[in-house]
C-alpha cells in the first residue's frame, strides 16, 4: 500500500505491484537506479554485523499486500546467502500504527515470531479481527497462549519503545513511500510499484546484494 493511501485513513487496496503480467517481462532486466530502485541520498542506519549486508522488509500488519507477499518472502529468506543479515521493521505512518509496531517487537523479544508472525496476518486478514489497539492487541497475544503479564511488560517497555522509534526512524531515512518495501544496507530502496512487482523486487535485491558483494570484494 503507498504512503499516501494511509494517509488518507484507508485500507482501500492500491496497486502496489501485486500483479504479475508486467513483472514476468521485467524480470529478467537489469534493474536500473532510479527506475526499478532509489539511491538513498544520506545512508541509513546499519545494524548489521561487520562483514554482512543488511537487508530491511518494511511492513505493516493490516496491510493487505504484506499479508499477500508473506509467503514469497519467507520462501526467499530461506534461501539468502549466510553473508545477509535479513530483518523485519514495522512501519508508523501514523500513531494509530504503533500497536502493531509493538505487536511485533514484543514477540521478538519473546522469541515468538517464528510461532505467531504469521498468525497475526492471519487474524487480520482472514478471521477479520480487529487488532489496532494496545488493549485488542495485549488480548490477542493473551489467546495465543502467552502470558498477559510478561506479554504486557515486555510490550510497555523501554526496549520496545527504543526499537519503535527507532523503526519509524528508518523508514524515514528510507523515504518510505509505502509497504511492503526493501531497504538494502543503507543504500538502497525499492518496492512493488518501482520494480513492478514484489515478487521482481526480491530480483532487484538480489542484484543489489551481489554488486555490494562485489564492491567488497573490489
Amino acid at each position: 500500500m503507498k504512503r499516501r493511501e494511509f494517509s488518507k485513513a484507508g485500507l482501500a487496496v492500491s496497486a502496489l505491484g501485486l500483479t504479475q503480467a508486467p513483472a514476468v517481462l521485467a524480470q529478467a532486466k537489469t534493474a536500473k537506479a532510479g527506475t526499478d530502485y532509489l539511491v538513498l541520498d544520506k545512508p541509513a542506519v546499519v545494524e548489521a554485523p561487520q562483514g554482512k549486508i543488511e537487508v530491511v522488509e518494511f511492513f505493516w500488519y493490516a496491510c493487505p499486500h504484506c499479508n499477500a507477499f508473506e509467503p514469497r518472502l519467507e520462501a526467499w529468506v530461506k534461501q539468502l546467502p549466510k553473508d545477509v543479515a535479513f530483518r523485519r521493521a514495522p512501519v508508523a505512518f501514523r500513531s494509530d500504527f504503533v500497536p502493531l509496531q509493538k505487536l511485533y517487537y514484543t514477540l521478538e523479544a519473546l522469541d515468538k515470531v517464528e510461532e505467531l508472525h504469521r498468525k497475526a496476518f492471519y487474524a487480520i486478514h482472514v478471521e477479520k479481527q480487529r487488532i489496532n489497539s494496545d488493549d485488542t492487541v495485549i488480548a490477542w497475544a493473551a489467546k495465543q497462549g502467552l502470558d498477559q503479564a510478561k506479554f504486557t511488560e515486555v510490550y510497555n517497555s523501554f526496549n520496545v519503545a527504543t526499537k519503535v522509534r527507532k523503526a519509524t526512524q528508518l523508514q524515514d531515512a528510507y523515504k518510505l513511500a509505502g509497504v511492503p518495501a526493501m531497504g538494502v544496507h543503507g543504500r538502497y530502496y525499492t518496492d512493488g510499484t518501482l520494480a513492478q512487482s514484489m515478487d521482481r523486487a526480491l530480483v532487484v535485491t538480489d542484484q543489489l546484494l551481489g554488486e555490494l558483494r562485489g564492491k567488497a570484494k573490489s
